[in-house]
């Protein structure tokens, strides 16, 4: 994505750093931390604070590169815009593919959590049932092209944020009720029982997954009054915020229940809710949370096909397959299509393992960000710009250690799928450009970001 050039049309400068960071924080959708709550403390052994604590560092050094990139290159932007520009193209390109595996497998991901759940409430149907209905409901709204309507979308966010709430206050009334007070402070949540360095660093791998799209609000860079400065300190608060939304309700959670065992782990915050709120209010929490899924599916579904449309429209994938639109409806029918057969997938995996899958992808862009930045700094140091070292040297270093190590925490299935990925991106670059002669086509990673960004900021 280039700067535009004198006499084009420019957006309007008009979002001040609390819009950009209530943008962020909705994009996130806050109440998936409680969707993977049971996954994580399982993972833990009753850890899950101490997983998001170490989940919250690696994102706060990361934002901070993602904001040292945001300031140098004032446009709309993702990962792989930064590592193409500063890194290398070819780079960038391989970033662009990895990020590609989460925009396929994020919407099997959501519609595999909100299916756990339901059925969790409904034993009697079928699991299988639950994912095919969110796969045909979310593909025949997003192929007929009907959007959620923007005071839906705003009262979605508050309902969200009402059920947030509620748990967490309902938690601590759940400790005081059996332990007193003093019962709401406890090193438990951080400690677990029997918990283990390499489980907690493994359910900080997959707690990572509720911090996906804190960088979104980049593409809103060119609608920001004041980019430099507001950008870097928007990216940097949303991962801050929502991170200690994400500590606080691991905590008091953890209280209400110690330790990591469950009578299912992947729908163990609808166990917890009835048990804090009787049948009531876990009623109102799994309809917050199948709503929440079933917005957020709608969006990570249409990002996607319009990724892979934009692709297929730019030679970079089969024009024929993916660069088509229904001649009815003007949407890629066919790469809805695909991506809910990808879906069908969930019938065959865990929450944990689907997570993994997804945040390969985005360990490797947060990795190359970090990285980025540090070329960034020696590139423009020897073109005399003075930098701090600090900022641009050992914190995204910092970031990048924790980031790659985190990466290999996740799951040895969703590593081996991630290299073989990487490995037909390589093959797919040595081809398009003519044994890595000529530089990559771009891909259109940025106009899927900004597809996504758009329908979670309506």
């Amino acid at each position: 994505m280039t700067p535009p050039s004198a006499g084009q049309p420019t957006l309007v400068r008009a979002l001040g750093l609390r819009s950009l960071v209530l943008f962020g924080l909705a994009y996130m959708t806050p109440l998936i931390v409680l969707g993977i709550f049971g996954v994580i403390a399982s993972t833990t052994a009753g850890a899950s604070a101490s997983a998001y604590l170490i989940a919250l560092a690696a994102m706060l050094f990361t934002a901070s590169s993602y904001g040292r990139m945001a300031a140098a290159y004032p446009v709309s932007g993702s990962a792989y815009t930064y590592v193409r520009r500063t890194i290398d193209p070819r780079a960038g390109f391989l970033t662009g593919w990895a990020v590609l595996l989460d925009y396929l497998f994020l919407p099997m991901v959501i519609w595999l959590i909100g299916a756990a759940y339901l059925d969790a409430q409904f034993p009697g149907v079928p699991g299988w049932l639950w994912v095919l209905g969110f796969i045909l409901i979310t593909t025949v709204l997003n192929v007929v092209g009907i959007k959620v309507a923007d005071k839906a979308n705003y009262l979605l966010m508050a309902f969200q944020l009402l059920v947030i709430g509620l748990f967490v206050v309902l938690s601590v009334a759940s400790v005081v009720r059996s332990s007193g007070a003093g019962g709401l402070v406890s090193a438990s949540p951080f400690t677990g029982i029997g918990a283990s360095i390499g489980g907690v660093t493994a359910g900080a791998a997959i707690a990572a997954y509720s911090f996906l799209g804190f960088d979104a609000v980049t593409t809103f860079t060119e609608e920001a009054v004041e980019p430099r400065k507001n950008m870097p300190r928007a990216i940097l608060l949303i991962a801050l915020i929502g991170g200690a939304i994400f500590l606080v309700i691991a905590y008091t959670t953890q209280l209400v229940h110690p330790g990591g065992e469950f009578a299912d782990s992947s729908s163990a915050a609808l166990e917890i809710a009835k048990q804090i709120g009787g049948n009531l209010f876990g009623a109102v929490f799994l309809a917050g949370l199948i709503l929440a899924q079933f917005a957020s599916g709608i969006a990570a579904q249409a990002s996607a096909s319009r990724l892979l449309f934009a692709m297929g429209r730019d030679g970079t994938l089969p024009r024929s397959v993916f660069g088509r639109l229904s001649a009815k409806f003007r949407t890629p029918a066919a790469n809805l299509v695909m991506v809910g057969a990808v879906g069908l997938l969930a019938m065959f995996l865990d929450v944990a393992t689907s997570t993994s899958f997804i945040n390969f992808g985005a360990f490797v862009a947060f990795t190359l960000v970090n990285v980025s930045v540090i070329v960034y700094y020696f590139r423009h140091r020897a073109a005399g710009e003075p930098r701090n070292p600090l900022l641009y040297v050992v914190a995204p270093a910092i970031g990048a250690v924790i980031t790659s190590y985190l990466l290999l925490q996740l799951d040895t299935r969703a590593i081996v799928l991630g290299l073989c990925w990487l490995g037909l991106g390589i093959v797919v670059l040595g081809v398009t450009s003519r044994g890595f002669k000529k530089l990559p086509p771009e891909i259109a990673v940025d106009e899927a970001d900004a597809a996504v960004a758009e329908t979670a900021a309506q």
